[in-house]
């Protein structure tokens, strides 16, 4: 499904979701309202990309969002005027939720805005991400809670932690050769994007 977001105290705009013709959204998926997405992105079945209350919405070029994955934010603006608190600053432009070139978002991952998730990350089948800023080239493994932190480029936070404070994000152990699953996210957007090129030419 993908459709306009509708008016309201919040929501001064109606847009129709920005879909580059090389991304392939599931039917079974939802992209809503002010939302971009970039070149090759596959949406999964059941997916939500809802950018009706925070916006705007950005999956970047390359990048993947699985099965179960909400992308979401707090709203951003109230009867006309920007909520600060609420937007992340990525090259110059504000966003309620920034997912950059080459992200992984795996099965069931919550990206609540105000979110950041920058190039080459991975994101680990059920973490929530709530305002919080993640790094480029990091792996944020399953069941992972971030909740108003950052993390630094080439971390990896391991499996089911709880990062709640910025002295333990800065902590977080950083990306070596010796780290098992530091090749893992190229494989994943490899498969995506595949799957995007293959479902869309089986459309034709």
């Amino acid at each position: 499904m993908i459709e306009k977001n509708v008016l309201a105290d919040f929501a001064a705009k109606v847009f129709d979701p920005v879909i580059d013709p090389t991304a392939y959204v599931h039917p079974l998926a939802a992209v809503i309202g002010h939302v971009f997405i970039g070149k090759n992105v596959m949406v999964s079945p059941t997916a939500c990309v809802r950018g009706d209350e925070g916006q705007p919405l950005h999956v970047g070029d390359d990048s993947n969002v699985q099965d179960g994955v909400v992308i979401h934010a707090l709203e951003t603006e109230m009867n006309g005027k920007p909520i600060e608190k609420n937007l992340f600053e990525v090259n110059g432009k504000k966003y309620a939720v920034y997912v950059g070139n080459r992200v992984s978002l795996a099965h069931q991952v919550q990206i609540h805005g105000p979110a950041v998730v920058l190039d080459d990350t991975f994101v680990g089948m059920k973490v929530l991400v709530f305002r919080s800023f993640v790094g480029s080239g990091c792996v944020i493994e399953p069941g992972v809670i971030l909740m108003g932190v950052k993390i630094p480029d080439r971390r990896y936070v391991p499996v089911g932690s709880v990062v709640s404070t910025q002295e333990q994000a800065d902590m977080m152990p950083e990306i070596t050769e010796k780290y098992p699953l530091k090749d893992l996210n190229k494989g994943v957007v490899h498969v995506n994007t595949h799957l995007a090129k293959g479902y869309l030419a089986a459309k034709k």
